[in-house]
Parts: C-alpha cells; structure tokens; sequence
C-alpha cells in the first residue's frame, strides 16, 4: 500500500482463477496503478488457502466486499473508489458494483466468453451496470472476442470504454513475432494500457 492522497483514487485490485495477488502480473500492475492513486491488492479466500478451484460467486463476493469496507476505512480521504480485476476478479468486481456504491471499474481481460463446451456468454452484469466501467481486452483473447464485446458494449447503458492490446491474449501478453513487428516491447504495450487507463480514471476525477 502507498500513502494515500486525497485527491488519488482508490484501487481495489482483484486477481484471476489462476493466480493470486503475489503473480509477477499483479505485482507489475499493482506498481503501475500506484503511480497514480493507493492500491489495496488482496487474494480471495480459496487463493490463500492454497486450493486451486475458486470458491462461487457468492463467496467471491463476501471477500471482494469485505476488503472494499476495510479500504475505505483505511483510506478515508482518497479520491474516486475504483474496482480493479484480472479476469475472475473483475467479473466479480462487476456484480459487487451492483451492491456498493463505487465510482468505476476498469476490467483487465474481462472473461466475457467461457472456454468450455457450453462457450456460455457472461454478459448479464455488463448489461446491469450503472457506473463507468474501462475494458482492457486483447485482440486474440478467445475469454473476450471484440465483435462480441461490441455487441454487448451496444446494448450497456453505463458509459464503457475499450482499450484494445493488438495482439494480446487473456492476460495482455503479445508474442514476441508479434512485437517485433510492430517494434515493441512488452513495456511498451502495457504502458499504453496504462496510458488508457490514466485517461479513464483522470476523467471520473473531473466527473
């Protein structure tokens, strides 16, 4: 955690399925996201008891909830409370959103399509949003295919936003072929996904 500011948001910062809050991803992010407001990164229950499969929603949602209560007790003064989650952990960001009042949700790989033989579609909590909410998804993700975000981008009434990592799969990573030719390095994308994200957060400050 950073000293908090009271003009700097508040990030609660969620991980995925598969890795808890110590990743080297969510460790480079939690750094990138501190440069402009507090990061409180946390691990749901099943991550730190070391099981594999996450818990269910509903349990998801008690720990999300809990340690959005206990961030803002800590950091009363901060500016705008936004939800921040890899995958698993921005979908349950989005169904917390419904519950408490927050001032955005930025979305890293939103898992909007699942993997399995149903390819279900989880688009119902998109549809019910009412706060501004920044999608970070990369083109090759087979969890978050565009055409499909824009269908269901069309049918939101919350204000979105989409930032597209060309070439990145579910976690923003982009092939080193790929980053060649385009004459980037891996730094270089993530920063102009933080360079959206900046824009996002710095206009729900003016808001």
């Amino acid at each position: 955690m950073s000293n908090a500011q009271p003009s700097q948001p508040l990030f609660v910062f969620a991980h995925g399925a598969g890795a808890g809050s110590s990743s080297d991803w969510m460790v480079d992010w939690k750094q990138r996201l501190g440069r402009i407001g507090t990061v409180v990164a946390f691990d749901y229950n099943y991550m730190a008891a070391g099981r594999k499969a996450p818990d269910r929603l509903p349990k998801l949602l008690v720990r999300h909830k809990e340690v959005l209560a206990e961030a803002r007790a800590a950091y009363p003064a901060c500016g705008p409370v936004i939800l921040v989650g890899k995958s698993m952990g921005s979908r349950v960001g989005c169904h917390l959103s419904l519950e408490e009042s927050i001032d955005g949700l930025i979305c890293l790989g939103y898992p909007l399509r699942s993997l399995g033989k149903s390819k279900a579609v989880r688009d119902e909590v998109l549809v019910a949003l009412q706060v501004p909410v920044l999608f970070c998804q990369g083109s090759k993700d087979p969890m978050g295919p565009l055409d499909l975000f824009a269908q269901v981008r069309e049918r939101m009434s919350s204000l979105s936003e989409i930032h597209v990592v060309d070439g990145g799969n579910h976690s923003l990573r982009v092939g080193v072929r790929a980053l060649k030719a385009q004459g980037l390095t891996q730094d270089d994308v993530d920063e102009q996904t933080f360079a959206a994200i900046r824009g996002f957060v710095d206009g729900l400050k003016r808001s």
